[in-house]
């Protein structure tokens, strides 16, 4: 029996179906020839209500696959974890083919070794491929990570969504956006609860099959800019200070 903690993958999908097949293998290569920190025994898809073949490739694939049909990616984060049970760990990335899994080392690193709480995935001190971050992306994350460091007094370079934290600290956050506010808000709470937060380069690369959800229309990059910015009021708000 190993005595090393153990971690869960958690991927929230919607419609990704060209991309959560590559996505899942290479997750299973990188465990299967990586010696890692962790015993990597979950690997969780969520489908957040797909009307295309997502889940059934991902069970296909190898993963479990939970079903949350509420919308939002918050949510369906929210849902993964809680599945997750007995996990010491949680590993959150998207399922849409762009990050990099073999980056995971470098994400559990701190965390095993007790220098972070939480670590966040960069991409801004990785390499992103040319065009896998949208304009409306870049100057989206531009104005959060700008508002992070005013109200906050911390310094980010980027709100990626592949990070990796303890499912149980995750949970007493008492997280409360559902939607793309998730992952900024994620990380407000981190602060306000005095987690030690540490970013590491990861590797970005375009998304597999069509745009994204989000960032391939104006319409959907401004509503979710709008919802991240107010999860950065909202929390910051909260914390009562």
């Amino acid at each position: 029996m190993s005595d090393l903690p153990t971690a869960a993958v958690v991927i929230p999908c919607l419609n990704e179906e060209d991309a959560i097949g590559p996505c899942l293998r290479a997750i299973f290569a990188t465990i299967e020839r990586t010696t890692l920190p962790v015993n990597i025994d979950r690997v969780i898809v969520v489908d957040n209500g797909s009307t295309d073949a997502t889940a059934q490739v991902a069970e296909q694939a190898g993963a479990d696959v939970v079903p949350e049909p509420r919308r939002g990616y918050g949510q369906a984060c929210l849902a993964g974890v809680q599945a997750a049970s007995g996990a010491d760990l949680v590993i959150l990335m998207d399922g849409d083919g762009s990050d990099h899994f073999e980056d995971v080392a470098s994400l559990l690193a701190p965390i095993i070794e007790n220098r972070a709480d939480m670590v966040i995935g960069s991409r801004m001190l990785g390499n992103h491929d040319t065009g896998s971050l949208t304009p409306q992306q870049i100057f989206g994350n531009r104005i959060a990570i700008t508002l992070f460091r005013l109200l906050y007094r911390v310094k980010l370079t980027d709100i990626g969504p592949f990070r990796v934290i303890g499912r149980d600290t995750l949970l007493q956050l008492g997280m409360r956006e559902m939607t793309y506010g998730w992952s900024i808000e994620m990380i407000g709470r981190a602060v306000q609860a005095g987690l030690r937060l540490q970013e590491v380069p990861v590797n970005y690369r375009a998304r597999i099959g069509g745009e994204s959800k989000v960032s391939g229309n104006v319409r959907a990059s401004l509503k979710a800019g709008y919802r991240i910015i107010g999860a950065i009021l909202r929390t910051r708000w909260h914390s009562g200070s």
